[in-house]
């Protein structure tokens, strides 16, 4: 592949709802520039942009794809993204590098979840939006009732480039609004047809109004307009150009992908209408908006240049991570296909491949440069399994292929629990996370178990007592001794607190550190489930020694015995920890929503109006939300949001504490 000059590029990310044909569109421009010499079918799994074995087995995007096709003389690099709300961080990530954005719609399901929840996002930044309708050829298909749903959904200044000749099964082709003609389709290719006369007045109306958007894209075009006067063609495309540049516009094209109508119009329209890149002056800076762990190349790090010309075989800077790296081999990809070249020129899109420290959201730049470029706002998972390796095997490779995967995908966390002892996978939802469990044993070999996520409750005491712990030991040579009175109290703020108030040297100084070890050791195994213990003043009082027998070790263990006769009297209770959650919905599901808190044993804080909807603001038990990305997007149909973050510990109702109490019993006797 060749290089192009930076106002011959056009990148554009192809977003839209799951289903929509985004990645049977893409199949359709390739084919058309003579590259395959059949389309492939999403289907068959052999498609040019989805190409891994996840995609092939569940028939739709997962990861997305770098496509580039060359459109008379104009280099479109287009980029297939998922349509399931799972994979969003992958629409981020290409949100970050695109110019402009191509929306796919189905003209049978018309606007969808997913078209509402990215459209927010890309108005949000600026970003020029085209609409393609896709599959007219479908049974139920309508163009005029998705122009009426997406001005009544989504908004804004919609002027249809081209309209169906035909609909359904009678749909052959498109009427052309700028050319003013009518085309039918064979095997892609555009052959001019008599304009049927009940479409002269549509093409009338729409004529008018892309006129009339092409005009507001200029001063000069805009008085010369409404002066009376008639527009060029040339005045036409130019100010047609600005119009969507400046997002005053969102011109509407459509057709069917599979049968590969109006696709060469919709290829030609992005060549000579989709903004180019704007050329930044400065040193050269790269950003990283993908990894991707491919089993043949090794990390491939997807980049958008941004100033400059990023080259191979030299090295480049990384401030996110402060590191120098050692650039090899630069690739122009096209799906799973691959060519080297030397240099990127600013603007374009390219892999680096096998650098050692960098992830997606970090720059490359000159070592000139010390500030990274904006990064990439990926979203905060919220979905987590525990998982256990199946063998010892599989438990010595877990490590470092978690480590892998997590290098290619930003929207993924795994932690070890230090209380619970569970590995925790969280993802943005359980097709995520169930990918990315079959992908460690693909790549990697490694077979993992879900397991049911343990509560990391704590214990604390709610009563002031004192008690008595004395350890003894006479069994020839030396003995141990230690002897301690400890007052236990609930405190106020923080985990734990030792004080001393020994008078006359009834324990002597050099054991008061061993006491409070022996208190905090004791303390990670509470009374009641075995829990780590907070929340506990602890005041050394009184004790005895022995001037040859006590010892540090005998403290220690008096300490112990004290906590443990003392806090079953004091009124011991099992906290839970509490979750702070924000929902955003829709107002029509916020009744829907703080009835859900209700039965998970939750207090609503308050609701807040925002823009396109209602935020809901909680206490939630932690217990209650670990499934809640699937009970919200059930409730909501997929259209709410929430965000929850860590809030405190506070007591477990009763009935619930005798049953963790229960269940940790019959686990330790099970051990």
């Amino acid at each position: 592949m060749k290089n192009y000059s930076t106002d011959k590029i056009r990148n554009i990310g192809l977003v839209g709802h799951g289903g929509t044909g985004k990645t049977s569109l893409v199949e359709a421009m390739v084919f058309n520039t003579g590259i395959l010499s059949r389309m492939g079918r999403v289907e068959d799994g052999n498609t040019v942009a989805d190409y891994h074995p996840e995609e092939a087995q569940r028939q739709s995007t997962v990861h997305t794809s770098l496509v580039p096709v060359e459109v008379k003389g104009v280099k479109l690099n287009l980029l297939d993204t998922p349509g399931f709300s799972d994979f969003i961080a992958e629409v981020k990530g290409v949100m970050r590098v695109i110019d402009s954005s191509l929306f796919v719609f189905s003209a049978v399901d018309g606007v969808q979840v997913q078209h509402e929840l990215i459209w927010k996002d890309v108005k949000k930044a600026d970003i020029p939006r085209i609409i393609f309708i896709n599959k007219m050829d479908r049974e139920n298909a309508s163009f005029d009732k998705l122009m009426d749903d997406m001005n009544n959904i989504l908004g804004g200044n919609f002027v249809p480039v081209n309209f169906p000749l035909g609909e359904a099964l009678d749909h052959k082709g498109i009427v052309d609004v700028i050319s003013q003609k009518a085309y039918e389709f064979d095997n892609g290719k555009a052959k001019e047809v008599a304009l049927p006369d009940e479409l002269k007045d549509q093409l009338e109306e729409y004529r008018e109004r892309l006129v009339e958007a092409a005009a507001e894209g200029d001063d000069d075009l805009t008085m010369k307009y409404l002066e009376g006067e008639e527009l060029t063609p040339e005045e036409i495309t130019l100010g047609l150009q600005k119009s969507i540049a400046a997002n005053n516009v969102i011109p509407v094209l459509c057709g069917s992908a599979t049968n590969n109508i109006g696709i060469t119009t919709l290829s030609e329209f992005l060549a000579q209408y989709a903004p180019a890149p704007k050329v930044e002056e400065g040193a050269m800076a790269a950003l990283v908006f993908k990894t991707l762990a491919d089993p043949y190349v090794g990390r491939m790090n997807f980049i958008r240049v941004f100033s400059g010309t990023f080259k191979a075989d030299s090295q480049v800077y990384n401030p996110n991570k402060e590191k120098n790296e050692k650039v090899g081999q630069v690739l122009y990809v096209r799906g799973k296909h691959s060519e080297p070249t030397t240099q990127v020129p600013c603007g374009d899109l390219a892999v680096v491949v096998k650098l050692n420290d960098t992830a997606s959201g970090d720059t490359l730049c000159d070592k000139s440069i010390k500030e990274p470029l904006e990064g990439i706002d990926f979203p905060v998972p919220n979905y987590t399994v525990a998982i256990a390796p199946k063998s010892k095997n599989d438990e010595d490779k877990l490590g470092d292929a978690v480590q892998k995967l997590l290098e290619e995908d930003p929207s993924l966390v795994v932690e070890k629990n230090a209380v619970t002892k569970q590995t925790l996978l969280t993802g943005m939802g359980e097709a995520h996370v169930n990918i990315m469990i079959n992908n460690l044993k693909r790549r990697y070999g490694v077979d993992v178990i879900t397991e049911d996520i343990k509560v990391a409750y704590r214990e604390t005491i709610r009563a002031k007592v004192e008690a008595e712990g004395k350890h003894k030991k006479q069994s020839g040579g030396r003995g141990q001794y230690g002897h301690v009175w400890i007052r236990f109290e609930p405190l106020a703020e923080g985990d734990f607190e030792f004080h001393e108030e020994v008078f006359g040297g009834a324990v002597p100084r050099n054991f008061f550190p061993a006491v409070e070890k022996g208190l905090r050791e004791a303390m990670l195994d509470g009374a009641l489930a075995g829990y780590p213990t907070v929340g506990i003043k602890a005041t050394l009082y009184d004790g005895s020694y022995h001037t040859v027998d006590s010892s540090e070790m005998a403290f220690k263990i008096a300490a112990s015995l004290a906590f443990k006769k003392a806090v079953p009297q004091a009124k011991p209770a099992i906290l839970e920890p509490i979750m702070y959650v924000e929902v955003t919905v829709p107002d029509e599901f916020m009744g829907d929503v703080i009835g859900d808190f209700n039965t998970k044993r939750g207090r609503v804080l308050g609701t807040e109006q925002v823009e396109g909807g209602t935020v809901v603001k909680a206490h939630v038990p932690q217990a209650e939300m670990f499934k809640y990305a699937n009970d919200l997007k059930s409730m909501t149909q997929g259209r709410g949001q929430f965000k929850v973050e860590f809030y405190g510990y506070e007591d477990v109702p009763a009935n619930l504490a005798e049953k963790i109490i229960a269940k940790a019993k019959e686990e330790r006797e099970e051990k």
